[in-house]
C-alpha cells in the first residue's frame, strides 16, 4: 500500500499538538477523517503509532520517532516546493548567458540593471565570447541564452533579432581622412588597418565586405579585445574597423568615427536559444529585460 503525504502530515501534526482534535483543526479536517489517515498509515507501515484509550490517543515510541523523521522530510519538501514557486513566478533562478563582448560592454549592463529592479532574486552568469563560441555554448546547453550573430540559419537554434549594428572606421587624432563625412572600402584598403582577430564575427564581416568589393584586406594589427584595438588607434598606429556600439569608442572622445559606404558591414545581433527547449521563467525575465532596454 502506498503512503501519501497527507498521512505523514497527519502523523507529525498529531504528535506535535498531542491531540487528534487539535491536529484535525490545524489541517482543516474532521477528526474522523484524520483518524482514518492515521490508521491507514499504521496499516501501511505495520506499526502501531498511537495507543488509544478512553482518555484519548498517545503516540508510541515508534510514532514519535517517525514523526520527527517525517517532519524533517516535510520541511525540506516544503522548501523545495516554495523555491519552485518562486522560480516559476520569475522571482528567483539562475540564467547562464553567452554574449558578444561588444554587447556585454554596452547593452547588457543596462538590461541587467532593469532585471534586478524587477526581479532581484534572479542571478545571471555571464560568459562573453566570440560569435562562434556563443552559438556553441547555447547548443551544448552551457548557456540557456546567447546574444550573438549567425552566418546563416541553424536548425538547432531559435534566433530572435535584437538590433542592427554596423562597423565604422575609427580614426586616430588628426588623421587626414577625418575631413570626409564617409569613407569607402577603397579608401581604407591602403591604410594600416586595426581589426579584431580572425575568430570574431567582426573580422569575418570585414573580410566578406572587402572581398565583395574586390579588395584585399591586410590588417596591420589584430586584437582580441576591443579596448586593445582602440588603444592602438589612439596611439596613431592605424585605422580601426570596429562596431559603432563599442563602449570603448565612447570612452575615447579624441577618436573620430566615420560611416563606411558598404552595406555588407552591417550585422544583426540575435537572441539565441536551443530550438525546442523552453526558457526558464528566469530566462524569460532576462529576455524581456533585454527587449525593454533596446526599446528604450
Amino acid at each position: 500500500m502506498s503512503i501519501a503525504l497527507r498521512q505523514l502530515r497527519a502523523l507529525t501534526v498529531a504528535v506535535e499538538t498531542g491531540s487528534f482534535g487539535r491536529a484535525a483543526a490545524r489541517l482543516n479536517l474532521s477528526q474522523p477523517a484524520l483518524t482514518v489517515q492515521i490508521r491507514t498509515l499504521e496499516e501501511a507501515l505495520g506499526l502501531t503509532l498511537f495507543d488509544r484509550s478512553a482518555r484519548g490517543a498517545r503516540p508510541t515510541e515508534a510514532g514519535r520517532a517517525l514523526a520527527r523523521s517525517f517532519a524533517r522530510v516535510l520541511s525540506e519538501l516544503d522548501e523545495v516546493v516554495e523555491a519552485a514557486k518562486e522560480q516559476a513566478a520569475g522571482r528567483s533562478g539562475t540564467v547562464h548567458l553567452a554574449v558578444l563582448p561588444s554587447v556585454a560592454a554596452t547593452l547588457l549592463p543596462e538590461a541587467l540593471g532593469r532585471l534586478r529592479e524587477r526581479h532581484p532574486g534572479i542571478r545571471v552568469m555571464v560568459r562573453d565570447a566570440v560569435a562562434g563560441r556563443v552559438s556553441e555554448m547555447v547548443k551544448a546547453g552551457e548557456a540557456e541564452l546567447g546574444i550573438g550573430t549567425l552566418a546563416g540559419a541553424d536548425a538547432a537554434l531559435e534566433a530572435t533579432p535584437l538590433f542592427e549594428d554596423e562597423l565604422v572606421a575609427v580614426l586616430p587624432p588628426g588623421h587626414a581622412l577625418a575631413a570626409q563625412d564617409r569613407l569607402s572600402l577603397a579608401e581604407l584598403a591602403p591604410e594600416p588597418l586595426i581589426l579584431t582577430d580572425p575568430g570574431s564575427s567582426l573580422r569575418q564581416l570585414a573580410e566578406l565586405a572587402f572581398a565583395g568589393a574586390g579588395l584585399v584586406l591586410r590588417p596591420a594589427y589584430e586584437a582580441t579585445y576591443m579596448s586593445t584595438a582602440v588603444a592602438l588607434v589612439r596611439a596613431g598606429l592605424g585605422i580601426g574597423i570596429l562596431p559603432a556600439t563599442a563602449l570603448d569608442l565612447r570612452l575615447a572622445p579624441v577618436l573620430e568615427t566615420r560611416p563606411i559606404t558598404a552595406t555588407a558591414l552591417h550585422r544583426r545581433i540575435l537572441l539565441l536559444h536551443r530550438r525546442g527547449a523552453s526558457l526558464s521563467p528566469a530566462g524569460e525575465a532576462l529576455a524581456e529585460a533585454l527587449r525593454m532596454t533596446i526599446a528604450g
